[in-house]
């Protein structure tokens, strides 16, 4: 079973698309005051010295460019010129910049842990790492034991004879199927937040969403027609002669495209209540009759389990379905191909080869990774609580943890006194707002309680043995949750990760350790940079506890109406707007970013920036005034939320994120929020007719 997804800060890769800049009118003075003129002239009064900041990267700006016509090319556009993606990237940005600084000091952990682990203590997170590893690095000894680990698991697979040896073969927790059919797993009741359910929600697909199996445009049937290829490829490495591989292909093809069908698209499964559908076991072994529902449950000891949360219904009965009608030799075919493709990695390098050359239809990416970076990640997927405690020790400082937690009450107080200055919102609305506030869960840097993984054996002998025991190890410690008191120490990122997330069920702010670094955080820093970076995102991740989703969870994150009926139609209102303001944002030839799908993401970058905004007013520097680098507090809190979100990503990459992700490109996350808000405008002097300036009736202001 896998785990639920949480609303993470940022995709890995942002992307950064062109905004045509035009003439407007003049900012004021950004930079260092002119020269004195010369003395056949009046003299002028010398200039302030320029006092050097640190934290913004004053170089990589672009001052030919208008701050009120295009900001996002004033920030970084020297920058952008002259910062080509390395070939093995889709995108390249300030998220990618300190993963690769976090890189350099995770590889030399894993070097360390690789030649330390045989005189480890047996059993030990060091000598369980190193192994991992080690075992991950050994591309030699993959490619000579070609199929051997992989075969007995394929034969599992084609020994099943009907629908009730599949029904079990589904059942069995200790099976890797590489996410075939659906995803099941045991997390918080969304209506119950203090008990744990057994979840179901649709899956089984290999490319990024529905819509890639049904588009009929160009590019969406060169993508399936270089994903045949990619099947067809693959099982040939398999074995199979080409009239079989090209049949089992189109096997996996139609059957895949038939759940794609079934499924939700990406914008309709953001609304909580509409994918909340509690069932008794009777009822859904009624509605799901194929899939053996009290079999699967006794099997991976859930049987005293009285109901199961269905997200998707529809889907489900699909997938019952399928299991009916589709030839078994078909279904088998599909399982197999799920269970290979999930292990490329782990499987000789042909197979990784085929697996690179399908990904660059998607992103771009003109090289393959290196294998250090590939099985690093692997890595931090398997032990990334065991991995993340090294890494800690090593990498992480109290001091950055102690300010990050100092920052996120000044904008807890800064958000209070939003919310009870709203004056859209009644008093009855705003006592239940200042509650949830308050009682936001705050977790930095790394877990207090470390995961066991005590229960997981690894060993260097087979790197493949290695990835399946610890998914099985995964499976097992997420259903022996069920009937638990909740684990409200539990985390949903490992400490080195470069991203933040708010969990609504836990109401939750969640900040690993690999982002606190610069660009977002830097002690040798100002305010301005700091509040404009970290602050930024912390205020971000609080406000999806109050965005279109998240405002839908009430303190103890159960899913329950807290709004008035009257308050709820403002901020849908009110969010409409942003809405419409990303949908008319076009980054590439006739494509609009998709205001829905990115909904969530643009209200917590506009209430995120709104609220480190007012915290960092009242700091003293911004009381102050004083310039560094030539700019005022309030401009350089503007450039570091602007240089945080710079990148440049290849075409391909772009369209794919558009389609499928709930980030905005950065271009937009860049200047949505500033075209609402009259502080910018204030700072950099905009006069009306700028780019960047919106008519007042246009902009959104919801906290």
């Amino acid at each position: 079973m896998s785990k639920a997804s949480h609303l993470p800060l940022a995709a890995v890769a942002a992307a950064a698309l062109a905004l045509a800049g035009c003439a407007g009118s003049k900012p004021t003075a950004t930079t260092a005051a002119p020269a004195p003129a010369a003395p056949s002239v009046a003299a002028a009064p010398a200039p302030d010295p320029v006092v050097k900041g640190v934290g913004l990267d004053v170089a990589g700006m672009d001052p030919s460019v208008n701050p009120c016509d295009d900001f996002y090319h004033y920030s970084s556009g020297n920058w952008m010129k002259n910062t080509p993606i390395p070939a093995a990237e889709s995108g390249w940005g300030s998220f990618n910049i300190l993963a690769e600084h976090n890189n350099a000091t995770l590889r030399t952990i894993l070097d360390e842990s690789a030649q330390q682990a045989p005189t480890a203590t047996k059993g030990s997170n060091l000598q369980k790492v190193g192994d991992f590893y080690a075992a991950a690095m050994d591309s030699a000894a993959i490619d000579k034991a070609g199929l051997r680990y992989l075969e007995p698991h394929l034969k599992r697979i084609d020994a099943v004879k009907n629908l009730a040896e599949m029904q079990r073969l589904l059942a069995d927790p200790t099976v890797s199927l590489g996410g075939a059919w659906f995803d099941a797993y045991v997390s918080p009741d969304d209506k119950i937040s203090s008990q744990y359910a057994v979840q179901f929600s649709q899956g089984g697909l290999t490319l990024p969403n529905r819509d890639y199996y049904l588009d009929e445009d160009a590019r969406s049937k060169s993508i399936r027609t270089a994903y045949q290829t990619y099947l067809v490829n693959t099982f040939k490495l398999l074995g199979e002669f080409d009239a079989a591989a090209k049949a089992h292909a189109a096997a996996v093809m139609r059957i895949e495209t038939r759940l794609a069908k079934a499924s939700k698209k990406p914008v309709d499964l953001r609304d909580p209540y509409a994918n909340y559908h509690k069932l008794t076991v009777a009822q859904a072994n009624k509605d799901f009759p194929n899939l053996n529902l009290p079999l699967m449950l006794k099997t991976e000891g859930l049987g005293t389990a009285k109901e199961v949360i269905v997200g998707q219904p529809a889907f489900l009965k699909e997938v019952s379905a399928m299991l009916k009608s589709e030839p078994l030799l078909d279904q088998k075919t599909y399982l197999r191909w799920h269970l290979t493709s999930s292990l490329m990695g782990a499987l000789p390098q042909a197979f990784g080869d085929e697996q690179f050359r399908f990904s660059q239809t998607l992103s771009g990416a003109k090289k393959q990774q290196p294998r250090w970076k590939r099985m690093l990640r692997s890595t931090d997927g398997a032990l990334g609580e065991a991995f993340g405690q090294i890494y800690v020790e090593k990498a992480f400082s109290p001091a950055a943890k102690a300010r990050a937690k100092e920052m996120i009450e000044n904008l807890r107080t800064a958000y209070a006194e939003r919310i009870n200055a709203t004056e859209w919102m009644s008093a009855a609305t705003k006592v239940e707002a200042i509650k949830k506030l308050n009682a936001f869960a705050v977790k930095i840097g790394y877990p207090d309680k470390w995961k066991d993984y005590s229960a997981l054996t690894i060993s260097r002998a087979s790197y493949l043995n290695d990835v399946l025991a610890a998914r099985a190890w995964a499976a097992k410690d997420n259903l022996k949750k069920f009937g638990k008191p909740i684990d409200r120490t539990e985390w949903g990122m490992t400490p080195p990760t470069v991203n933040a997330y708010y969990n609504p069920g836990m109401n939750e702010i969640v900040f690993p350790a690999g982002i606190l670094q610069p660009p977002f955080y830097d002690p040798k820093a100002d305010d301005a940079v700091n509040y404009g970076g970290i602050g930024a995102v912390i205020g971000h991740e609080m406000t999806h506890g109050f965005d279109d989703q998240g405002r839908q969870y009430d303190a103890q994150g159960n899913l329950k109406d807290w709004w008035t009926k009257e308050d709820g139609e403002k901020f849908t209102a009110r969010a409409a707007v942003v809405g419409k303001q990303f949908d008319g944002y076009s980054p590439l030839d006739s494509v609009h970013v998709n205001g829905k799908l990115t909904m969530g993401e643009n209200l917590a970058d506009l209430g995120g920036l709104t609220i480190a905004y007012q915290a960092f007013e009242k700091t003293p520097q911004a009381k102050e005034q004083a310039k560094l680098d030539g700019f005022t507090p309030e401009q350089r809190f503007f450039l570091s939320w602007a240089q945080v979100w710079r990148s440049n990503m290849r075409p391909e990459a772009a369209r794919m994120r558009i389609l499928t992700d709930p980030h905005a490109p950065n271009q937009f996350r860049t200047i949505g929020p500033l075209q609402n808000m009259p502080e910018f405008y204030k700072a950099f002097g905009c006069q009306d007719d700028a780019k960047m300036v919106r008519a007042q009736a246009d902009r959104a202001k919801i906290w």
